[in-house]
C-alpha cells in the first residue's frame, strides 16, 4: 500500500518517543531521573477539575460550536485584552484541541505549496513538520547561543525571500527558554510589516517567566503588527492541563473564519466539559500560576547554577518556560549518542538537540521535583567526567 507523500516524509515526534523509553524503564523497576518532560509535574488546580466534574454531572456532554463555547471565547477575548493588550473579538478566537492544533490550523489555513515559513533554530520540533504537511517549505534561521538563541531582525531579513509567507516566533521558547524583549520584537515586527509577512506567535509559556523578564505579545506592538499576527496560547503549561488538550488562538477575521471551517471538518470542536474547566481556569483565582512559577524559578536557579559550573558545557540562563539547552559540543559526541549513553549508563533521560535542529546540544527540563533534579544532576556530572 502506498502512503501519501505528505505523511511519508514526516518524522514521529522525537520528544514523545524519548519520553516513552524512560517511562518504560521506570515501569520495569529501574531508577531513572527524567529531564525529558515537556509538561508541569503539578496537578491541575482543584477548582478547575471541579468545574469540569460539575459540567459532566450536569450533562454538558454534547456538541459545542466548532470554535468553542461562546462563554469561553469571550473569556479568552477578555484575557487577550487584559493580559496582552490584544484586541481580538470573540469571533476572532478559535478554541482547539491543544495549542499544537492551534498552530497546525494556523499554518494549514494560510500556507500552501510554493510558500516558505521562517523558523528560528533551535525550534520546537513540530513546527517544520506542520509546514511540510501544508505543502510549504520550512526555512531555518540559525540563531546564536551568545545571543540567547534569539533571531534578530537582521537574521530575519537575510533569510526571507519573495516566497516567505510566515515567520514563527516562540517566546518564551521551547527548547531554549529564550524570551524576546520588546525592542527585539519591535525590530522583527517592523520587518514583517514592511514585507507583509504573517507572524505566528506561539505564547504557550507566557506565564512562566522569571526574575524581571517581561513577556510581550508581538501583536500588541502596533495596529499593523496586530493585523499580521496569529497569537497562539493554551492551558497546558500555565494551568498544568496538558492532558485536557485545550489551546486557543486569536487571528485576523478572514484567517479565523478559515480556521473555524477547517476545524469543523477535522476535529469538530474541543471537548465540551473540558471547556468548562478552561473557563474556570481563566476566570478563577490565578494564585496557582504564581505558585507554580515560583517553584519553577527555584528549580531553574538550582539547575543553572550546577550546569554553568560544569567543565566543557555551556548554557545560557533561560528567561522563561522550563527548559535549558546545554551545549555539549566540546565532549565530542552527537546529541543522540550522548543521550543514549547517558540514559543507559547513568539512568538520566534528556532530549537530544538534533530533535530541535542543533546536534551539539541537549535539552533538560526542570518540570520535575527538586529532589530528582539534584540526584539527576549528580549523575549527569559524573557521566560528563567519564566521557
Amino acid at each position: 500500500m502506498e502512503l501519501s507523500e505528505r505523511v511519508s516524509s514526516l518524522s514521529p515526534s522525537l520528544t514523545l518517543s524519548i519520553d516513552r523509553k524512560p517511562k518504560s524503564m521506570i515501569a520495569n523497576g529501574q531508577d531513572v531521573c527524567g529531564f525529558g518532560a515537556g509538561e508541569p509535574d503539578f496537578d491541575t488546580p482543584e477548582f478547575i477539575k471541579k468545574a469540569a466534574i460539575a459540567a459532566l454531572e450536569a450533562g454538558f456532554t454534547k456538541y459545542t460550536p466548532s470554535s468553542g463555547t461562546p462563554e469561553l471565547r469571550q473569556a479568552i477575548s477578555d484575557k487577550f485584552k487584559n493580559d496582552n493588550g490584544l484586541n481580538y473579538k470573540p469571533s476572532q478566537v478559535i478554541v482547539s484541541n491543544g495549542a499544537k492544533q492551534s498552530c497546525f490550523n494556523a499554518i494549514m489555513a494560510t500556507c500552501q505549496p510554493g510558500d516558505e515559513v521562517l523558523i528560528p533554530s533551535p525550534y520546537w520540533l513540530s513546527y517544520p513538520e506542520m509546514v511540510r504537511i501544508a505543502g510549504a517549505e520550512p526555512v531555518f534561521v540559525e540563531t546564536k547561543e551568545e545571543n540567547g538563541w534569539k533571531m534578530t531582525a537582521e537574521d530575519f531579513e537575510n533569510a526571507m525571500s519573495p516566497r516567505t509567507k510566515m515567520v514563527i516566533i516562540n517566546s518564551p521558547g521551547n527548547p531554549t527558554g529564550a524570551v524576546y524583549t520588546r525592542e527585539e520584537l519591535e525590530a522583527i515586527a517592523n520587518v514583517a510589516i514592511e514585507e507583509e509577512i504573517l507572524i505566528l506567535s506561539d505564547e504557550i509559556y507566557e506565564k512562566l517567566v522569571y526574575d524581571d523578564v517581561e513577556h510581550i505579545s508581538i501583536g500588541s506592538l502596533s495596529a499593523e503588527a496586530h493585523d499580521l499576527t496569529i497569537t497562539v496560547n493554551g492551558f497546558s503549561k500555565s494551568y498544568a492541563m496538558t492532558g485536557w488538550r485545550l489551546g486557543y488562538l486569536g487571528a485576523p477575521d478572514a484567517i479565523a473564519r478559515a480556521m473555524d471551517s477547517l476545524q469543523s471538518h477535522s476535529t469538530s470542536h474541543p471537548c465540551s466539559f473540558a471547556q468548562k474547566g478552561a473557563f474556570a481556569a481563566l476566570t478563577g483565582d490565578q494564585q496557582a500560576i504564581s505558585d507554580m512559577r515560583d517553584e519553577f524559578q527555584v528549580r531553574r536557579d538550582y539547575m543553572y547554577d550546577r550546569l554553568s559550573k560544569m567543565p566543557n558545557l555551556t548554557v545560557p540562563k533561560p528567561g522563561g518556560a522550563f527548559y535549558m539547552l546545554v551545549n555539549i559540543g566540546r565532549l565530542g559526541l552527537t546529541s543522540t549518542n550522548f543521550s543514549d549513553r547517558l540514559l543507559s549508563k547513568a539512568g538520566v533521560a534528556v532530549v537530544p538537540g538534533v530533535a530541535f535542529g542543533d546536534d551539539k546540544t541537549i535539552r533538560l527540563s526542570y518540570a520535575t521535583s527538586l529532589d530528582i533534579i539534584k540526584k539527576g544532576l549528580d549523575r549527569f556530572e559524573d557521566f560528563c567526567r567519564s566521557v
